[in-house]
């Protein structure tokens, strides 16, 4: 008798549902009617899985951003120079801003919909976005940079910036980010 694959439990198609339609749709066109019909579970399952919408939009996007994340921060590699793994960065980047379901940042996404600052969902997507901070901190304190958070703020400018245009479509360059990267690393001297 063949091994059938077990369906995922209830809640992780709540989570992943919700992961999805939130990104794609935006989560303020996003009902739970909808998040409990795409994954297949009645509305009831949904709140007694995660109590409220607000719940379920953080949960979400707590289990899908380590995912995110490892769409461009590569692992990190003692043997490549602090330079190229910055540029590691921005080179999926591109990859990832030029795909066809690309609609942003899912952690910029999420912040910008949701107007209180102390929602759960926006400090996890603060949390994510300063894991891409700390990358670039340490890489930047590995190229020996003088001031390695100083570094780290201008790159999350860029790339978060990069993120933006590529959403509304006004770069005209696809390279115009790795540029201006390249451009900062030489001005702080990270060889």
């Amino acid at each position: 008798m063949p091994n059938t694959p077990t369906p995922p439990a209830p809640r992780q198609r709540l989570l992943d549902a919700a992961a999805d339609l939130f990104y794609r749709q935006g989560i303020g066109a996003v009902g739970v009617d909808l998040v409990s019909k795409t994954a297949g579970v009645s509305k009831r399952t949904l709140y007694q899985q995660f109590g409220s919408k607000d719940r379920l939009i953080a949960e979400s996007l707590d289990a899908h951003g380590d995912a995110v994340l490892g769409m461009y921060i590569p692992a990190e590699d003692p043997g490549e120079s602090a330079r190229q793994q910055i540029l590691d960065v921005f080179d999926a980047l591109g990859r990832w801003t030029a795909a066809e379901t690309f609609r942003g940042c899912p952690f910029v996404n999420t912040a910008t919909e949701l107007a209180d600052p102390a929602h759960p969902a926006r400090l996890i997507a603060r949390d994510y976005k300063l894991r891409l901070r700390d990358y670039f901190a340490r890489q930047a304190e590995r190229g020996q940079a003088d001031d390695p958070q100083r570094v780290a703020d201008e790159l999350t400018v860029v790339f978060d910036g990069a993120i933006v245009q590529a959403v509304m479509g006004t770069v005209r360059h696809p390279d115009a980010a790795r540029t201006a990267v390249r451009a900062l690393l030489d001005a702080h001297g990270i060889p």
